[in-house]
C-alpha cells in the first residue's frame, strides 16, 4: 500500500537510517487513518492535504 500510494521505489532516500524513519513516518499517517475506517488511502490522503494544518488534528482528535 505505501509503495502505490508514495510511490516508495522511486524515493531518493536510501542512506543510513533514512528509507527506515520514511517508512515509519508513512505508518504513522496510515494507521489513524485505519482506525478511522478510511477505505480509500489516496482519496483520504488526499482529503488531509486541503486542510494541511487542520485536518490532521481533527484526525487524531487534537483540539485547535
Amino acid at each position: 500500500m505505501r509503495n502505490v500510494l508514495w510511490n516508495e521505489d522511486r524515493s531518493q532516500i536510501r542512506t543510513g537510517h533514512g528509507p527506515e524513519n520514511m517508512a515509519t513516518l508513512r505508518n504513522t499517517t496510515l494507521n489513524p487513518l485505519r482506525a478511522a475506517n478510511a477505505t480509500n488511502m489516496t482519496e483520504a490522503v488526499r482529503d488531509l492535504s486541503y486542510e494541511p494544518f487542520t485536518a490532521p488534528l481533527d484526525l487524531l482528535g487534537i483540539p485547535r
